[in-house]
């Protein structure tokens, strides 16, 4: 292994890190409506359980509305119950065949809880990266423990390595800050 794969491979490991974090931060819910807030629950589906977007099509009537169609007629039942029971704080109406899932707005209260809930999602996220450069640090020190590199490239390598620390914490700061924003707007 040299010090470029070394590079390449914290930089790959980082950069899924951050979509991880994103993946994250989208089950966070705000006081608006997004048919990705579904993607979680799981219905069951002739003794199995499948994810709700396989067996029902998710929309958006307006911003604090999601609909769900049913693609088959007895399951509007199963679905709504797999909603109601779900850790998100929905309740599903059904009319007919459509199930309504209206967004509550949240309570100032409930807004605060969930900014700290995206900082502690930030922080784990911090904490993965950085145990990713310790990682790195300690491939490039068994390189120059065995004599492949110098100590000037394993210099350079841990520096190149908390460059790129410095940068994707930078990231998931920002994205950090945004989804408080959202979170904190009426």
């Amino acid at each position: 292994m040299s010090i470029a794969d070394i590079k390449k491979n914290a930089e790959q490991k980082m950069l899924k890190s951050i979509e991880s974090f994103k993946n994250e931060l989208s089950k966070i819910r705000t006081g608006r409506a997004h048919a990705g807030i579904l993607d979680q629950v799981h219905v069951e589906y002739y003794g199995s359980m499948v994810p709700l977007s396989q067996v029902a099509n998710v929309t958006l009537v307006d911003a604090r509305t999601i609909s769900v169609q049913p693609w088959e007629k007895g399951m509007g039942a199963k679905i709504e119950k797999a909603i109601r029971e779900s850790d998100l704080g929905l309740n599903p109406a059904s009319q007919g065949d459509l199930i309504r899932v209206p967004m509550p707005p949240l309570t100032e209260e409930r807004r605060k809880e969930l900014t700290k809930v995206v900082r502690n999602a930030g922080e784990d996220a911090k904490v993965a990266v950085r145990n990713l450069r310790r990682d790195a640090n300690e491939q490039a020190k068994k390189l120059l423990k065995d004599k492949a590199i110098t100590e000037d490239e394993d210099r350079r390598s841990q520096d190149d390595v908390q460059k790129l620390t410095d940068k994707t914490i930078n990231d998931i700061d920002k994205l950090t800050q945004a989804k408080e924003a959202e979170v904190l707007a009426v």
